[in-house]
């Protein structure tokens, strides 16, 4: 059911209440003018209602996933008493039923668990349009399994909530953000299940070389301009370089794609994902790949896009074999761009 304007009128001066006296963030003006100046251009009257989303944290609608290995029904009904619902409820191929995501209609940011060595939390904060990926992948008991880049993990846990891989590899280039990815691994995955997970901190561009036609099913959830954090760049110099590198991240993002073709077992799926609104990252990237590799096809999507439609706001010139999710006020945010790839 839909929230009256007054009731998200009221949340909304909740939140700004609860905000009073904490530092708030600020709008890197230099990166606004550029996604304005591009986002008018490529999403035309959607872009001032994206725009209205991803500049006011205050909106920002925090899903809490809920970890099978450490379960708690006492979690599950506080979440219940506090309004949240669970996400996936539908019965589908694409919705299951172990994978369960707690949001609420009001925005707003569940508490989050620290870290206790030899402890599982119980649940992991995540924009809930992060597990479509997941669920686009469809991975299966015993598959062989490639997060190609992996920290900070909520992918990779999400992935272990709907399936048990005969083997699962999570790789990361960035050394830091390697420890992130383990420290998130030892934080929800028990012990007995760890053995059959391999972190890595190879070259994702590599991997193919490395291990080719090894793997059944592949996420590339690759490096992009995250919209809603570059819009919040502290460091203006940092900012403008950003945007300048921006200008090649989809070669990079062709490399890795091109690496996980050669690394997929003749059979398998890819998932290809992003978590930015730009078109040279997302249906740019994936047409060259369809057009460039004889032996890539692509997975109509649009029965799984069809079950998620309630909750997300999905954009309607997007082909069949992908997804791309809009932030807009009352759904499960976004950005998130999805494209669901096979090999012959």
């Amino acid at each position: 059911m839909r929230l009256s304007c007054c009731l998200l009128g009221a949340a909304q001066r909740q939140l700004e209440n609860k905000s009073k006296g904490k530092p708030q963030k600020q709008i890197c003006q230099v990166v606004l003018d550029h996604f304005e100046e591009q986002y008018t251009k490529e999403l035309g009257d959607a872009w001032i209602r994206i725009r209205d989303v991803v500049t006011s944290p205050l909106f920002w609608q925090y899903g809490v996933l809920l970890n099978k290995f450490s379960y708690s029904s006492e979690l599950e009904n506080n979440l219940h008493l506090k309004g949240y619902y669970n996400l996936f409820q539908k019965t589908s191929p694409h919705l299951k039923g172990s994978l369960k995501c707690y949001i609420s209609r009001i925005p707003g940011r569940f508490p989050a668990q620290k870290h206790q060595t030899g402890k599982l939390k119980e649940y992991y904060l995540l924009n809930a349009a992060s597990l479509l990926p997941v669920l686009a992948l469809d991975i299966k008991d015993g598959e062989e399994v490639l997060d190609m880049c992996a920290a900070p993990g909520g992918k990779s846990i999400a992935m272990l909530q709907c399936a048990y891989p005969g083997h699962f590899h999570c790789n990361e280039y960035d050394i830091l953000r390697s420890r992130w990815l383990k420290q998130t691994l030892e934080s929800f995955i028990p012990e007995s299940l760890l053995n059959i997970i391999t972190v890595s901190e190879l070259d994702g561009r590599q991997i193919g070389d490395l291990h080719p036609e090894k793997y059944d099913k592949i996420l590339v959830d690759a490096p992009c301009s995250n919209d809603r954090n570059w819009l919040f760049s502290s460091d203006v110099h940092q900012a403008r370089l950003r945007l300048i590198q921006r200008k090649v991240l989809s070669a990079v993002q062709i490399q890795l794609l091109r690496s996980a073709v050669k690394a997929l077992r003749p059979g398998g799926t890819l998932v290809y994902s992003t978590c930015t609104l730009s078109k040279a990252e997302n249906s740019d990237v994936t047409t060259q790949i369809l057009n460039s590799c004889s032996n890539i096809l692509p997975v109509d999507i649009r029965e799984m896009a069809s079950n998620i439609s309630q909750e997300f706001l999905l954009a309607s010139n997007v082909q069949q074999y992908e997804l791309l999710v809009l932030p807009e006020r009352g759904k499960a945010w976004g950005p998130m761009y999805i494209a669901k790839l096979k090999k012959t």
